[in-house]
């Protein structure tokens, strides 16, 4: 027979407390030192109602309608049940009353009192009282035997008496107990109990064991115990049909034993070991209910015993037999010879089976709201050949050994369903509300403010409070349409009822926000359709239905676009412009919920951004919150406490961040959750303890719970800092999602956040480097922003791991190309803004010199892009020639036709139209050349290489420095910079060489002058005039510009190792001094070019990475 131990519940303040159930079973009722008693329909009841009878109640007895209660003034109260109105006191004491109990039929009651009385009084005439005297110290129990003749009590005087109530003598007495002073010493409670129905045993709890009198002869004719028993017992309680005893002891345990085989059939331990001082059995013998010294409620289920009852009354219409004790010994033989071959609970099955086919199987039922066994639901399972399914009633009747089962001869089959059961569907909830039967309730606690409503005999009316008085003040409202669903916004505030007969299901908003006079709108909803949840965004309001449909409101009241769901839904969520919708997309089985989510953009562009997608629940739970947090990210939390967050970054998963439970002190305790905050990480919620809401009267408080994601090894360093890392991760997403939507972010928390997230990043590499896991060090390098892999470059090169520095450095060239590969893509608009500022710049500019001309070019650029000059004056190091704007357009540009190429280096630009007498190649003004895809990169964030961001795509810092130490880290800053900025300069400046525009007049062959002027070739210039030819061999209709596009195109997807070799080969062609000499002597320039390509090869590192990790090791 095992049963299952339910969770506790919270009852009542921690002390002394007992139990008992109403006649038919319905109701628990238990009482407890606050002085309350308390009527739970159910174990699950969030809501029971409370009936205070004073300052401490220590018993309590419920029979005939009449709730009987022994109080710490003295008195035996009664109180009419289940309406708790007060009715009498039936007797008073000198002292606290210890126990009540009724009798059988519910006309008398006895009490035991602490000046060693025991009364016997009648609840129809309180006057007329029986005094039984004899004890010597303060009685501890009372039991009324169930014919009414006898009583029974147990004293601290250490003896347990039978008293005649007619004489009103003892008729026998067992010094078997311990003595004590008081009731609060006493080592056991010692609860005595009748059997039922005959009265022929007195079960008396006697240290670790249950001693067992006979009533004809007052002897002891058994002893019940258990090797778990490991402390003393202190309560005893018969079922109903007298066959099986169950303890409860001191220290927490639960046992069950069959009186006749002297057998313990069932052990269940207290969840905490509390001591159990309160039990009762269900009348119908499916469960016992239990409170222990905590205050706390408990129940076993699943207990079947009182099927042996049934099983009895069928043994006996077939034996005819007379004596009722009897039966019960035969019909136990029976089961227990049966299931003696089997398990050590050999009756679940079989009096699971048995009590389909009686009549009275509403009785026994399982008290559980869902099927225990499921043969218990299929009548006349006769296919079954399971020994555990067969019906006891139908096998022979025989009076020797039949427990060979699987002999049974065989029956006629049918098919029988036994796969997974259907789970009734939850109903729809507002999340942030308490249940709508309460009388009190909160219809919403959000972010926002707190509505309560009230529906009492005396008001019913809906109060509003804002946590910040300056959104509005507090508003009373008279509910009289009877809404009882809520949702609070900084807009408006949203209600809604269903409907009835004669009424229409409302809607009814009060736009507090509204500047006109008109603050207030209501919209009914069709015959037969109903609300069921509603939510607020930004402008908007949306109501789901009974039909299946979502409708969506202007705040003003403007009925807007309706659409279907697939399944009935089961909550809603607004913020801002989303939408989040979670419903029923099919029946869930053996306990499971399966719900699907929606998640809308109502914006201007509407979208729907998660389609319909199962939303994840832990095992057998059900939604319990679902919204957003106060950056806008969905959230939900399941009835076991696993709170989820949107994770978009990953597809739109959901990642758990927090279990509730592991702060929870009891398995009934739980978290109310009204908030979620990512920006700081926090979980706002109210603590219940023993419930799953909190009452709104006092106001309770608001905890905030921390989040912790389950990481593996979360007790390591390093199991911490990767919780921390991806905690960091994912709740700092919203930044990226706000400011796609347009919102403006807090910059400087969102640098706060990435520098973190590096400096975890960069401690596990630290942990890693010195476990020896450089495999490990790499992929953790790969999370890193370019800045960062440089210190680990460094880190690695000083910790004198030169295969991880070398790994890390071809790492960082690759994140420095990656750069570039972004900057380039988001070059188009910037060419756009960059070619109209050339426009502005060049109508103030037309009447000036080319000289004065491009020097007020280069002011305006600098002013507009303060980076710039400092790359320039990085850049002069090895040359300081400027170059000319190629977007400059002249006076007369219309009719000027496409100019014609001055030199092999360089090229007429086809957009630009040189105004007359203007020359490019005036050695007097020095033009300087603005480079194109430079001012690109400059324009697109003006503080491109002020940081580290991410966000900002900022390229290394290191290498920017302004005053290079040395020859060698001055090469290796155009290395890399030049992946991500520098060699995207040299590339684009080789454009604006090419793309010169010529003077009107035939122009003389370049100077001396201007040619040491000019800026060096760069690597793409030189691949570009090698496969020019191939490029318009390809494309024959291409201009000039679109030649350079498209070589820009190939020259980026060749490997970084040719692109390398091309800038190191420009940098050996392109030596100004050699370009002079060249021109006084050809010969001597050419040998003198050789001479100085081959000592650039030797300063040349054999590996270009190992300059970078050179470079992060001896930097600063």
């Amino acid at each position: 027979m095992p049963c299952e131990r339910k969770p506790m519940r919270y009852g009542h303040s921690e002390g002394h407390t007992d139990v008992c159930f109403d006649e038919q079973g319905k109701c628990i009722v238990t009482c407890g030192s606050d002085g309350d008693v308390r009527i739970w329909e159910s174990l699950d009841d969030d809501d029971p109602k409370s009936i205070n009878v004073g300052e401490k109640v220590y018993s309590v007895a419920l029979k005939n309608g009449k709730l009987v209660t022994a109080v710490s003034n003295n008195t035996v109260q009664i109180h009419t049940f289940p309406d708790g109105d007060p009715d009498g006191i039936l007797t008073r004491f000198t002292t606290n009353a210890n126990h009540v109990t009724f009798n059988n039929s519910g006309s008398r009651v006895a009490a035991g009192s602490s000046d060693f009385l025991v009364k016997m009084v009648e609840v129809a005439d309180s006057s007329q009282q029986k005094t039984l005297r004899g004890h010597d110290a303060p009685v501890l129990s009372v039991a009324l035997d169930p014919s009414d003749e006898f009583l029974a009590s147990s004293s601290c005087d250490g003896s347990v008496a039978v008293w005649s109530i007619e004489s009103q003598t003892q008729v026998a007495q067992w010094k078997v107990l311990q003595k004590s002073s008081d009731v609060s010493n006493a080592k056991s409670l010692c609860r005595l109990a009748w059997q039922p129905r005959s009265g022929k045993l007195l079960a008396v709890p006697v240290d670790l064991t249950v001693q067992l009198y006979d009533r004809n002869t007052w002897t002891h004719v058994s002893t019940l115990s258990d090797d778990l028993i490991t402390q003393v017992v202190n309560v005893v309680v018969w079922s109903p049909c007298g066959k099986f005893l169950a303890a409860g002891t001191v220290g927490g345990n639960l046992l069950i034993w069959d009186v006749d085989a002297k057998l313990c059939i069932d052990r269940q331990k207290h969840e905490k070991g509390f001591t159990v001082c309160g039990m009762a059995w269900h009348p119908s013998g499916g469960r016992i209910a239990y409170t222990d010294t905590e205050g706390c409620l408990g129940l076993l289920e699943g207990v079947t015993s009182s099927s042996s009852t049934v099983q009895s009354s069928k043994a006996s219409a077939a034996k005819e037999a007379n004596d009722y004790d009897d039966l019960f010994d035969e019909d136990d033989d029976r089961m227990l010879d049966e299931g003696m071959s089997d398990s050590r609970s050999p009756v679940k099955k079989p009096i699971m089976e048995d009590e389909d086919d009686d009549d009275d199987d509403d009785d026994l039922m399982p008290a559980t709201g869902r099927a225990r066994n499921r043969g218990s639901f299929l009548d006349d399972d006769d296919n079954s050949q399971d020994p555990g399914s067969v019906k006891l009633d139908r096998l022979p009747e025989e009076e020797g050994n039949s427990a060979v089962l699987p002999a049974v001869a065989p029956v006629v089959s049918r098919p029988v369903y036994d796969g997974p059961m259907p789970t009734q569907p939850q109903r729809a909830f507002q999340p942030g509300s308490t249940p709508a039967h309460l009388m009190h309730r909160f219809m919403m606690w959000n972010s926002v403010g707190i509505v309560r409503g009230y529906n009492d005999d005396q008001d019913n009316a809906i109060d509003v409070e804002f946590h910040d008085t300056a959104i509005h003040h507090a508003m009373h409202l008279t509910n009289t349409l009877g809404h009882t669903m809520a949702d609070l916004s900084q807009e408006a505030v949203l209600l809604a009822c269903e409907g009835t007969d004669e009424l229409a299901s409302k809607i009814q908003c009060l736009h507090f926000s509204c500047w006109d006079t008109h603050k207030d709108w209501m919209v009914d909803l069709p015959k037969g359709e109903d609300v069921r949840a509603l939510c607020l965004g930004q402008g908007w309001a949306a109501v789901a239905t009974s039909a299946l449909m979502v409708r969506l409101f202007s705040i003003g009241g403007v009925q807007k676009e309706i659409f279907s769901l697939p399944g009935a839904v089961v909550c809603m969520a607004g913020h801002g412009e989303q939408l989040l919708v979670a419903y029923h997309r099919g029946t869930g089985f053996d306990g499971e919920q399966a719900l699907g989510v929606q998640l809308l953009q109502l914006g201007r562009k509407k979208r729907q951004v998660i389609h319909g997608e199962p939303l994840p629940l832990s095992r057998k739970s059900y939604l319990a919150w679902l919204g957003f947090s106060a950056e806008g990210t969905p959230c939900c939390i399941d009835s076991e406490g696993v709170v989820r967050l949107l994770n978009r970054t990953l597809g739109n998963t959901w990642t758990p961040v927090c279990n509730t439970r592991d702060t929870c002190k009891s398995k009934s305790d739980h978290y109310w959750v009204v908030g979620v905050h990512e920006n700081p990480q926090q979980l706002r919620c109210i603590p219940c303890k023993g419930s799953r809401f909190p009452p709104t009267l006092p106001r309770p408080a608001v905890a905030v719970l921390p989040f912790n994601m389950p990481y593996c090894q979360t007790t390591t360093e390093k199991g911490q800092m990767e919780e921390q890392y991806w905690r960091s991760m994912l709740f700092h997403n919203h930044y990226g999602f706000l400011s796609s939507s347009g919102y403006e972010i807090d910059s400087e928390s969102q640098a706060q956040a990435e520098k973190e997230q590096q400096e975890l990043l960069m401690k596990m590499f630290a942990l890693s480097c010195k476990l020896e896991r450089e495999f490990r060090c790499v992929e953790l390098a790969e999370l890193m922003t370019h800045s960062v892999v440089t210190l680990a470059i460094r880190y690695a090169s000083r910790s004198r791991r030169m295969a991880l520095a070398q790994r890390l450095s071809e790492l960082a060239l690759e994140k420095a190309n990656e750069l570039q590969e972004e900057e380039q893509e988001n070059e188009e608009p910037v060419y756009q803004r960059e070619y109209r500022a050339s426009n502005q710049m060049n109508s103030r500019q037309e009447q000036e010199e080319n000289g004065c001309e491009e020097e007020e070019e280069e002011e305006v650029e600098e002013e507009e892009y303060p980076q710039e000059g400092q790359m320039d004056a990085e850049e002069s190091t090895e040359t300081k020639k400027k170059f000319l704007n190629p977007f400059k357009k002249g006076e007369k540009s219309p009719e000027k036709p496409s100019p014609k190429p001055v030199s092999r280096e360089g090229r007429a630009n086809p957009f630009k139209v040189s105004s007359a007498g203007k020359s490019s190649g005036s050695p007097a003004g020095q033009p300087r050349t603005t480079n194109v895809l430079d001012s690109m990169t400059m324009s697109r964030k003006p503080a491109a290489f002020s940081g580290s961001s991410k966000q900002t795509k900022a390229p290394v810092l290191k290498p920017l420095a302004p005053k290079p130490k040395s020859k060698t880290q001055a090469t290796l800053l155009q290395m890399s910079a030049s992946k991500g900025n520098s060699k995207k300069l040299e590339d684009s400046q080789s454009e604006a060489e090419k793309v010169k525009p010529a003077p009107v007049a035939a122009t003389p062959p370049v100077s001396k002058e201007n040619t040491e002027n000019r800026k060096p070739k760069t690597g793409f210039q030189l691949w570009l005039e090698e496969n020019r030819k191939s490029i318009l061999a390809d494309n024959p209709d291409f201009e000039e510009m679109d030649v350079i596009k498209e070589g820009m195109g190939r020259f980026r997807t060749l490997s970084a190792e040719e692109r390398l070799n091309w800038t190191e080969k420009a940098k050996g062609d392109s030596d100004p001094k050699k370009r002079k000499r060249e021109d006084e002597d050809e010969e001597k320039a050419g040998e003198q070019m050789e001479s100085d390509e081959a000592s650039a090869k030797k300063k040349k590192p054999l590996d270009t990475s190992a300059k970078l990790s050179a470079f992060a090791f001896n930097k600063e």
